[in-house]
């Protein structure tokens, strides 16, 4: 006797919907990241020193790839569990209510053409949204990892500056092969930073988007997932390289190796140095400090300060943004749970 068919029940049905919709947004962010951060980081790598694309990409790829087995977890369990005062399934939906207002803002701002950074646009809808469903964020907490991240840039700014000083004696202008050489280990550098740091909000929202589609993943342990985020994320930074590199950072001064090396080098002391307290801090808005920092060696003259003001725009627009977005649609959310 053949078996009877089964047939889904509206409610499996429902989870299955559930789960690709979840599976969707985690693609998206970690596509959105590359196409943000990682298009930033390449665009500002392959600037003057003559090593291919390709080569860049990889070695961002791969420290990607790398950072949990090498640096841990530790920035996305903050993301994921120290921000809000609730765990379990509650939990879950004030990140991924926060993550789909993160990624909504991202693509409204871009669109416009409004300088944004996906950090502070996450932090903030996760406390609207923690709001919004009747929860509370941990305002010590979250006000800490603002402190520090708003202090960043400024510590980039400072070492690049000193940094500045120092390179501006060295012959790195004038030895094509040093130069390169040089540069190349800054952008390593560079990239195990933002490895260590920046780029585990990506591994935060897959890891919180397969626990609601109740597929838990050990990030640390399983290759398959964190060869699947790098992957996607090189796809975003390939796809939007040559619009970011044609954006306000390339044209904020002119930028020489020495420039480029020193805020390299002071971005990643700045973010690298906030990885062991678990503190999210933007690579690229740390980048930008140590730009400024490097060329003020030069005098206030050569930086064209208009093109500094996505930092602020980023503050000033970002963060409030993303907590209206996370109280409104938390607050819609909530409203509808039964």
């Amino acid at each position: 006797m053949p078996e009877p068919t089964h047939h889904a029940t509206p409610l499996e049905k429902g989870l299955f919907v559930l789960a690709v919709l979840v599976l969707v947004v985690a693609v998206a962010f970690v596509f959105i990241c590359g196409a943000n951060d990682g298009a930033a980081l390449l665009s500002l790598g392959i600037r003057h020193r003559g090593a291919s694309g390709i080569l860049v990409l990889g070695v961002l790829t791969l420290s990607v790839a790398g950072g949990p087995a090498v640096f841990g977890l530790g920035v996305a369990e903050t993301f994921m569990s120290k921000l809000v005062a609730v765990g379990g399934a509650a939990g879950q939906l004030i990140f991924l209510v926060g993550t789909v207002v993160a990624i909504g803002l991202v693509l409204a701002f871009t669109w416009r053409g409004i300088p944004t950074s996906i950090t502070l646009a996450l932090l903030g809808a996760i406390a609207g949204a923690a709001v919004g469903l009747g929860s509370s964020p941990d305002w010590g907490r979250l006000g800490f990892v603002l402190a520090l991240g708003a202090a960043a840039p400024f510590v980039g700014m400072g070492l690049a500056f000193v940094l500045g000083r120092a390179v501006r004696r060295l012959p790195i202008n004038r030895v094509a092969r040093w130069t390169s050489a040089v540069q190349l280990l800054a952008f390593v550098g560079q990239s195990l930073a933002y490895a260590a740091n920046d780029g585990q909000k990506m591994f935060a929202v897959v890891a919180i988007s397969a626990a609601v589609a109740e597929y838990p993943l050990s990030l640390g342990q399983e290759v398959l997932p964190v060869l699947a985020i790098a992957g996607v994320f090189a796809l975003g930074a390939a796809f939007s390289l040559r619009r970011v590199g044609r954006g306000a950072t390339a044209t904020l001064l002119r930028m020489r190796p020495g420039h480029v090396i020193s805020a390299e080098v002071a971005a990643s002391v700045a973010v690298f140095g906030t990885a062991g307290l678990g503190v999210p801090v933007s690579m690229t808005q740390a980048t930008t400090g140590g730009l400024v920092g490097a060329a003020l060696n030069d005098g206030p003259r050569s930086i064209r300060w208009q093109y500094t003001a996505p930092l602020a725009v980023a503050w000033a627009v970002t963060l409030p943004a993303g907590l209206a977005g996370g109280l409104l649609i938390g607050l819609v959310v909530n409203g509808l749970t039964p």
